[in-house]
């Protein structure tokens, strides 16, 4: 029974982890992702395995708001019709549905029609009889698309919804056995040593001995959207900065002005980014480190910045 409860679970997260992004060079993708969270999150919640199109959408462009490149227009229709492919969803009544060109659905058909989608119904019921294997996977697709400084982000605000239980997914999360991704050492010392273990943007310094505290190596694209483990695409940057550049709240030009984005509001803002905003770093390479490179501050500035069209 072991076996065949390992070989079931391997086989939905090779599907899960085969989810076909609808990518275009390097540019992110993320709606397949958030949309399986945020249905894996209602199977949880013990809400209806499947949905309308209109709750989908809206559902969804907050979540793409929050957490995808910023877009003039946001397809939700996409992920909604095109994951039946993947063998993880399902949509009823899709014959009534006008298809595109390229095999997408009309965005007015599936609202019109009220159509509802869902997962596939074994993976929901597997889901709802072994909680345990839909947290791994909703881990695993957050450790497969998004920088570790989002992961707990991106999970509470799929897995748990409006109706929040007494112990958070978070926390079911932790007692399943989460994976944290493992940072690779080696990228970690020699971006810290380029920057003289100092916040390129702050210059915060704080040391145990030698060790320096709450200090990473940040990658300026991200490793899960293929970025390398090389100098020329690390940071080193205190924890809050590090956050704060992951989640687009600031970019570098390739001249290695930061640039803090208009939408930024809060008081903590004059404090950790406004008075940094027009300024060039204040912690740069020390000499033979090589700069940033600028195809990595261009990835950065147009998929992840919250403003890329100011650029």
């Amino acid at each position: 029974m072991v076996v065949e409860s390992t070989k079931v679970q391997e086989s939905i997260l090779r599907r899960f982890e085969a989810l076909r992004l609808g990518k275009s060079g390097d540019k992110r993708a993320p709606h397949k992702p958030l949309l399986a969270l945020w249905a894996i999150g209602r199977c949880l919640r013990g809400e209806s395995r499947l949905t309308t199109y209109e709750l989908v959408d809206r559902e969804l462009t907050s979540l793409l708001r929050r957490f995808a490149p910023r877009r003039k227009t946001i397809h939700t229709e996409d992920p909604f019709w095109r994951m039946q492919k993947d063998d993880v969803w399902e949509v009823n009544h899709s014959g009534s549905v006008r298809l595109t060109s390229s095999g997408g659905a009309w965005k007015q058909d599936l609202k019109n029609n009220m159509l509802t989608g869902g997962l596939r119904e074994e993976d929901y019921k597997l889901f709802r009889s072994d909680p345990k294997i839909a947290y791994q996977v909703a881990q695993h697709l957050v450790l497969w698309h998004f920088p570790a400084t989002l992961h707990d982000e991106v999970l509470e605000a799929t897995l748990n919804g409006e109706n929040q239980t007494s112990e958070t997914s978070l926390e079911h999360i932790e007692k399943s056995g989460m994976i944290r991704p493992r940072r690779d050492p080696k990228f970690r010392k020699q971006v810290l040593e380029a920057y003289d273990s100092k916040c390129a943007i702050c210059e915060f310094v704080v040391r145990r001995g030698n060790d320096p505290l709450a200090l990473e190596a940040a990658h300026i694209k991200w490793h899960v959207a293929n970025g390398p483990n090389m100098i020329e695409n690390g940071l080193s940057l205190c924890v809050l900065h590090h956050n704060l550049f992951d989640r687009g709240a600031f970019t570098l030009l390739t001249d290695l002005t930061v640039i803090v984005a208009d939408n930024i509001t809060g008081e903590g803002v004059k404090q950790s980014l406004g008075k940094y905003h027009g300024s060039p770093l204040r912690a740069m390479p020390g000499d033979g480190f090589p700069l940033p490179a600028a195809k990595f501050l261009a990835w950065h500035q147009s998929e992840v910045f919250m403003e890329p069209y100011l650029l």
